[in-house]
């Protein structure tokens, strides 16, 4: 009995000691700085979280942007293995292919973020996706999830209630499709740095910006220059990716695929509310004050903004294969949650 207990207990030891050595942790860069709310909502939150899912058998570290490689070479060090994956903006990725534009942003498209989430999740959205990393990295990523962070908000330094009013006005833009839809309303585009927004704005140098949620931008003191605020945002809804290494992919477990998946839909969905909840709270404050104005604009403008848009979606659709599947994506979903009729998707067709 004795050495039965001594031969157990060494095995113990032994199956121990082989767990350890097989647990992984993968190494996950993300679009956050250091310190940042949304670096810190994922890990001293939802890090933790996907460890305790797995009992540790596989972990996971989420790194702050730039951490290993700049934003826009994530997916190279992921395909190479340099990074295990990436949580990341799509749209970084638009100067590979017009499809990861309409993709990652599809300017004036949606009006809440849970629709971009359905479309992803349920809408084609993340099939595309796939379909352009099969093409671009040789098949060698795999998308786990998808998914708008949360409605931009947009800084004014006049009020701006309709599209009409958009005529004329010189908007801080990102080039691309934001500033392609934003011209066919009629505003003038400028192109700079967000570093460089504050300092625009107050010497009156653009009369409104493409910046960032409301809270970010309240933080970087854009509202004490631009205090016309539009919210919530009129154009933008940035999709966030989560895709890993291939080759890792197919070695872990089914449990381990699903964990991953699981992990990353809900830690997504929890963090865009939270960020909703974070500018709700600020957009109400202000509202009960009188330093910050805060324009809503109606459904109806909304929907005019959306007409605007989309003969230019279909000129970016016009410019790849890919582009033209995810547009119709785009357009299949849109029509059955009611956002867009076939009326006037055929109107803009013709």
């Amino acid at each position: 009995m004795k050495k039965l207990a001594t031969l157990c207990a060494a095995l113990g030891v032994s199956l121990l000691v082989t767990t350890i050595a097989e647990a992984r942790t993968l190494k996950l860069q993300s679009d956050s700085k250091a310190g940042s709310w949304a670096h810190r909502f994922m890990t001293d939150d939802w890090q933790g979280r996907f460890n305790t899912m797995t009992g540790g058998e596989l972990k996971i570290e989420v790194l702050p942007s730039q951490a290993i490689v700049p934003q826009g070479e994530t997916i190279d060090a992921v395909a190479n293995g340099i990074l295990d994956g990436d949580l990341n903006w799509v749209s970084n990725f638009s100067d590979r292919d017009p499809a990861f534009a309409l993709i990652g942003d599809l300017i004036g498209g949606y009006d809440r973020p849970d629709q971009v989430q359905t479309f992803c999740t349920h809408g084609g959205g993340k099939e595309i996706l796939q379909k352009l990393y099969d093409k671009y990295t040789d098949g060698k990523l795999h998308v786990v999830g998808c998914g708008a962070y949360t409605r931009e908000a947009f800084v004014a330094a006049k009020p701006i209630r309709s599209v009409a009013e958009l005529k004329g006005v010189r908007v801080r833009l990102p080039e691309g499709l934001a500033t392609a839809v934003f011209e066919r309303a009629g505003s003038v585009s400028v192109s700079m740095p967000f570093s460089e927004v504050y300092s625009a704005l107050e010497k009156g140098e653009v009369d409104a910006a493409d910046a960032s949620v409301y809270v970010a931008n309240n933080a970087a003191g854009l509202h004490k220059v631009a205090t016309y605020p539009i919210y919530p945002g009129i154009h933008t809804m940035a999709v966030l990716q989560f895709v890993v290494n291939k080759a890792l992919w197919d070695k872990l477990s089914p449990a381990h695929q699903i964990a991953l998946e699981t992990w990353y839909l809900a830690a997504s969905t929890s963090m865009r509310r939270g960020a909703e909840l974070e500018d709700g709270a600020l957009v109400a404050e202000h509202l009960a004050g009188d330093e910050v104005t805060v324009v809503t604009w109606s459904q109806q403008e909304r929907d005019r903004f959306r007409a605007v848009a989309m003969p230019v979606w279909r000129e970016y659709g016009a410019k790849s294969v890919l582009a033209r599947q995810a547009l119709d994506a785009h357009l299949t979903y849109m029509k059955t949650i009611g956002l867009i009729t076939d009326n006037a998707d055929n109107a803009e067709s013709q």
